[in-house]
């Protein structure tokens, strides 16, 4: 019987886990040895094991949904999650209740560890800009990543810790290393839509990318590189030409050179409008100072903008 054939092959899952409702993220534990541990997020954040059906613990600070979780690969039991009230919170699963927390001005839609820097996330913001957080100090952003000129709702970071690549509303994929504040390349195509999940590659050679669309990409992490065998004479002209722009990198024209990407028309109009609206902010907010009384209108950093509050 072809139907009952078709219905034995088909595969079974060797565990259920039952919550009480929607999953909106989940990640595992990492460490030595066989891990059993991994978490959920939804109305709350759960900690299960796989050998109990019902969560070990549950965790929550307030009554908002949790909307993506990750699990530090180094700190092994520390655990950060965004919720839909555009908090970021830190856990340590070993105890009830979450560590700190801090509030940003909109959600965040994405967070990751970087994997070589224990102290170190990022996350993908509703304002187009990705934050690097230090999680010793957030009342602080280390670094603002600029670009997208939509929402960035997904971001990866690469195996070597160095880059991450951000995939937005505004259908465009950006690579940005992990301490600079703009893209290195930038990938699109006519046919793209907005992008909600990318992935490094194990080898840091590739991204893959999941769009609206209904389709997988996988571009090149460095653009101009060669795919396949290269030849001792290639590697060795490669890595001179690396040389040389690494050593006149600062040179003005060599910069914009570097920097120089083509984007869609839609994106370029609209880069050129944020800069007028930063501008124009900037204007306004001099005149309201020199009109007003000392210190009353006083100076706020631009890493501490973003940030509302920070709870503890």
């Amino acid at each position: 019987n072809t139907s009952s054939s078709s219905s034995s092959s088909s595969p079974k899952p060797s565990s259920i886990f039952l919550g009480k409702s929607a999953f909106l993220g989940l990640d595992h534990q990492r460490g030595k040895g066989t891990v059993t541990t991994f978490a959920t997020s939804a109305s709350e954040v759960e900690i299960w094991d796989y050998a109990r059906s019902d969560p070990v613990s549950v965790i929550n600070w307030g009554s908002s949904s949790v909307t993506s979780l990750a699990f530090n690969p180094v700190e092994v039991n520390c655990l950060a999650s965004t919720g839909i009230d555009r908090n970021i919170a830190l856990y340590d699963i070993r105890g009830p209740t979450a560590i700190r927390k801090v509030i940003l001005k909109m959600r965040c839609n994405q967070l990751r560890w970087n994997p070589m820097e224990a102290f170190h996330f990022s996350v993908a913001n509703e304002d187009g800009n990705c934050y690097t957080f230090d999680m010793r100090n957030l009342s602080n952003i280390k670094c603002i990543h600029k670009g997208h000129v939509g929402p960035v709702m997904c971001l990866d970071y690469s195996p070597t810790g160095q880059e991450f690549a951000t995939g937005s509303y505004d259908k465009t994929i950006r690579i940005f290393e992990s301490r600079g504040g703009h893209s290195r390349e930038v990938y699109h195509t006519q046919r793209m839509q907005r992008i909600f999940q990318v992935a490094f590659s194990g080898d840091a050679r590739f991204v893959l990318s999941g769009s609206d669309d209904t389709n997988v990409r996988i571009w090149k992490a460095q653009a101009s590189e060669k795919i396949g065998v290269k030849h001792k004479r290639e590697k060795t002209q490669g890595s001179y030409n690396r040389k040389l722009r690494s050593r006149y990198q600062a040179l003005p024209e060599i910069k914009r050179i570097e920097r120089h990407r083509h984007v869609p028309k839609p994106i370029l109009n609209a880069t050129k409008l944020r800069v007028v609206m930063k501008e124009s902010r900037a204007r306004k907010e001099k005149n309201v100072r020199r009109h007003s009384k000392e210190g009353a209108v006083p100076y706020v950093a631009e890493r501490k903008k973003p940030i509302i509050k920070e709870l503890e």
